[in-house]
């Protein structure tokens, strides 16, 4: 297992994999050891078939105040090459986070602002407390949400982000679960217990199924109907409903019983 300076990552006795952003005292606010260790993370995340699905949280008040300052600083005195480089890395860990072959879970308290917008937007589902607070601030500084901008508009929509990237006025949890940033919303004191709740209902889902439905979702895309996304659609579940688990599952069904998988569930 790694060791980690600005994360922690931990993984349960369930299989369940929990990143957390942990530079309280900064408000998380990542800077480029962050997005590095991040990345390590996801790696071994991602080489690990048994894991079941990953939380992705923060410790302390917020869950990102989205950049550090002092590298933002470090940033401007940068070529043009070397700013094109660190957006680079930037731009494949948005991307490696979104294409993780397990399904992905965001847990927002307090801020998450900017590139943490991007985090959040990269992942499957997210929930948060009624005191999660957002904002596209980057105009603001002259800059734009240039890199996170492509799993924002697929997060909220194209209008929603016109909005909210131009003007860069903050939304609270109520309004990010109206966009769909937000699967659902929790007074914070309940925070604790619906990401349990969470977990259990996951638990409770065939391993395989899971990864194979989220690749197969993130191969769909826009949803568009072709003929090459019917086949690979038929195929998939022509397999599953052969494979092991399928099988399971299905006669778990019909014993009414919970099935082999779901005997892990706490």
């Amino acid at each position: 297992m790694h060791e980690f300076s600005t994360i922690q990552l931990h993984i349960s006795a369930e299989h369940v994999a929990s990143v957390w952003l942990d530079r309280p005292d900064k408000n998380n606010a990542f800077n480029a050891l962050m997005l590095e260790e991040l990345r390590q993370a996801f790696d071994h995340i991602s080489q690990r078939p048994g894991l079941r699905f990953m939380f992705l949280r923060g410790h302390g008040q917020h869950f990102s105040a989205g950049a550090d300052l002092a590298w933002m600083q470090a940033s401007a005195r940068l070529s043009y090459a070397e700013n094109l480089a660190e957006a680079t890395r930037l731009s494949e860990l948005m991307e490696q986070l979104q294409r993780l072959p397990l399904p992905t879970v965001a847990v927002v308290q307090g801020a998450a602002f900017a590139g943490a917008m991007g985090l959040v937007s990269c992942c499957d589902m997210a929930i948060g407390a009624d005191d999660a607070l957002f904002s596209l601030s980057e105009v603001r500084l002259g800059l734009a949400p240039a890199v996170i901008s492509p799993y924002v508009v697929q997060a909220i929509g194209s209008r929603a982000a016109r909005r909210y990237a131009l003007s860069a006025e903050r939304f609270d949890a109520v309004r990010a679960r109206e966009l769909g940033l937000l699967d659902e919303v929790y007074p914070r004191a309940e925070l604790e217990r619906a990401v349990q709740a969470w977990q259990r209902r996951l638990l409770g889902n065939g391993p395989e199924a899971m990864r194979a439905c989220k690749a197969l979702l993130l191969a769909i895309g826009d949803g568009q109907v072709t003929a090459p996304r019917q086949a690979q659609a038929q195929a998939l579940i022509a397999r599953l409903r052969t494979g092991a688990e399928g099988q399971e599952g299905m006669q778990a069904f019909f014993d009414k019983r919970a099935p082999a998988w779901a005997e892990v569930t706490p």
